[in-house]
């Protein structure tokens, strides 16, 4: 864990949605109260769905602040992912309603932020306030993709949350990409280029 000076407020930071070919890329922003510890904390991945919802109940309940922000598909397909990524972590740390005096971001990049940040690879594995930012993240992103689903229904988005299954790139093959799919891509600019 990460040193930090007694009673500092420590954000961790983390995002959903880097991978998909559909929908936007969701990041969490937590701070975490050590007054109110919370078991079970670990890498959104690696938690089964039931588990994940669990956790995330307890983190909005424990928590001393939380928030969420995500950048669109548009911003995805403009600045890349990687920049879009950081803009949504931006964003969350800027929703916080408590300032932090450190913030933690799983990954090797930090983004643009008025505080001290340390970017930490595999952090959502190594650090309690990370996990938990990753499991808000992407249970937020998976509800999201699940509503989704409801408005995009032959594309399975509520099985694969985007992600490029066979599944996925088949009926993107047969049906043409959406408006929330993303044209910068490859499968769906390939689909694209063969229309």
């Amino acid at each position: 864990m990460q040193d930090s000076p007694k009673g500092s407020l420590i954000a961790g930071v983390d995002e959903a949605g880097r991978g998909p070919l559909a929908g936007p890329v969701i990041a969490a922003a937590v701070i975490l109260d050590p007054r109110h510890p919370i078991e079970g904390l670990a890498d959104s991945k690696k938690l089964s769905e039931k588990q994940r919802e669990k956790l995330f109940y307890l983190i909005r309940e424990r928590a001393l602040a939380w928030s969420v922000a995500r950048a669109t598909v548009q911003e995805i397909d403009t600045i890349n992912i990687l920049q879009a990524s950081l803009l949504a972590m931006q964003r969350a740390v800027g929703r916080l309603k408590i300032q932090p005096q450190l913030v933690l971001v799983d990954g090797n990049r930090c983004p643009l932020l008025p505080y001290e940040a340390k970017a930490i690879i595999q952090g959502d594995d190594l650090e309690p306030v990370i996990s938990a930012a990753s499991i808000v993240a992407k249970v937020l992103r998976d509800r999201l993709m699940v509503w989704l689903d409801k408005k995009y229904p032959q594309y399975g988005l509520a099985q694969h949350k985007g992600y490029p299954t066979a599944q996925h790139v088949k009926a993107l093959q047969c049906h043409g990409p959406s408006r929330i799919h993303r044209r910068s891509f490859a499968p769906v600019a390939e689909c694209l280029l063969g229309k």
